[in-house]
């Protein structure tokens, strides 16, 4: 679980950096170009905001609640991580699951917030269908300062008239896949039950630090 952090702490910020923007668009809007209006729209307000970037827990979370959950379907991306196990989850596990989960990533983004400066994202040509069930966004993340591109993906689910993010891809990797094997060696150790302490334990863990900062 740890090393699954450290991995994504320091790329989190840019996988959710195209989600936070104000209000839900009002027409249908293909995958691709919801993520480009997002993006530009997002990278610009943290680049200007201080608090934001100075790592503002309440400030991010209010961003998070209203900003964020409109655009991702957490409930598909955690089952998706839990894999096998979910169907055999009661109701109220797969709940706390979620919500421990959802919080886990509200942490490990609020952590990374600082270090949006100058990054600048270019996208990659859609290669999807609209009227295809899912389809993958693909970018990556120039740093000015020089250094290898960063790829980061997007993969999208349709939810009626709209589309929902339902993982992401940082350098190859996927969030959800990367998630599946700590949370299935959890559960085979300890239950469900068992997932659901180790996630509560590190958020209540990450909430002590972020009281210290």
């Amino acid at each position: 679980m740890k090393n699954v952090l450290n991995m994504w702490k320091s790329l989190i910020v840019t996988v959710f950096a195209g989600l936070m923007v104000q209000g839900a668009s009002a027409a249908p809007v293909a995958p691709d170009e919801l993520i480009k209006q997002l993006t530009t729209d997002v990278m610009s307000t943290v680049k200007s905001d201080k608090e934001i970037q100075a790592g503002n827990l309440g400030k991010i979370n209010a961003l998070v609640e209203s900003k964020i959950l409109p655009y991702v379907n957490f409930q598909k991306m955690t089952s998706n991580a839990v894999g096998r196990f979910w169907s055999t989850a009661t109701p109220e596990q797969q709940k706390l699951i979620t919500e421990q989960f959802r919080l886990l990533l509200t942490y490990t983004y609020s952590g990374a917030l600082s270090d949006v400066r100058d990054q600048q994202v270019q996208f990659r040509p859609f290669r999807g269908d609209v009227n295809d069930a899912s389809v993958e966004v693909r970018s990556q993340v120039i740093n000015p300062k020089g250094g290898e591109p960063v790829q980061l993906n997007y993969r999208l689910e349709k939810n009626g008239d709209s589309w929902k993010i339902i993982d992401v891809n940082v350098l190859g990797v996927w969030l959800v896949e990367t998630y599946r094997g700590s949370f299935a060696s959890e559960i085979n150790k300890s239950g469900v039950d068992g997932l659901i302490k180790l996630l509560t334990d590190k958020n209540k863990a990450l909430a002590a630090q972020k009281g210290k900062a």
